[in-house]
């Protein structure tokens, strides 16, 4: 992909519709879209995120989606949405950073998460990013792993953000985060995650 600093700009306050099976398993819900994200049309798409590398080192997708400037393949997109894997935020609007975002946003952005849950009757949805949990659903003490409530029916989780600022996690720790709610909603064994040799090498 390539961008431009400017032309990334250019896309601040863009907004980018979620990506939603019919009969959604298990929701992960960003922050809100970043600018490679706005730009693409795709969640989590700024080089270097390691949501999808995540997402295939726990077993829970085959393969990486490709991203290019127009956006993720029909086949990839597929791919989630046959999983029953299904993507939103918080927040709607693109920033350059989530810190760009206020609190009231945040609790705002709750509150619309909850009557849409409804809508998806998803089995589980995994908000991802403490801090943004925190403050949206004022749950100050808020650690992460499953919620004691749920949300809309679903059982709530709150996983860490795959974000290359999010230095305290590597693709490893957020793929053993990322399995917990998959299991939950039956997309892997309970057992846990089974690795093949190329979800290993996305580890690495």
């Amino acid at each position: 992909m390539g961008f431009t600093r400017e032309q990334l700009l250019a896309f601040r306050e863009r907004t980018v519709p979620d990506l939603m099976p019919e009969r959604p398993r298990l929701v992960f819900v960003g922050i809100n879209p970043g600018l490679w994200t706005a730009a693409t049309g795709a969640h989590f798409a700024r080089p270097g995120n390691r949501f999808y590398p995540a997402l295939v080192a726990a077993g829970i997708l085959p393969r990486l989606p490709r991203i290019t400037d127009d956006g993720m393949s029909p086949d990839d997109r597929r791919m989630l949405l046959d999983a029953g894997i299904g993507i939103s935020n918080l927040v709607h609007r693109a920033t350059a950073r989530a810190d760009e975002l206020s609190r009231e946003e945040l609790r705002e952005g709750a509150r619309r998460l909850e009557a849409d849950a409804g809508t998806w009757d998803a089995a589980v949805i995994a908000v991802v990013g403490i801090t943004a949990y925190r403050q949206g659903f004022d749950r100050p003490r808020a650690t992460s792993g499953r919620q004691p409530e749920a949300l809309a029916g679903g059982a709530l989780w709150v996983v860490p953000n795959p974000s290359g600022l999010n230095a305290h996690d590597t693709v490893t720790s957020l793929a053993a985060a990322y399995a917990e709610p998959a299991r939950a909603a039956g997309l892997l064994p309970a057992a846990g995650p089974r690795r093949s040799a190329a979800a290993a090498a996305a580890a690495e």
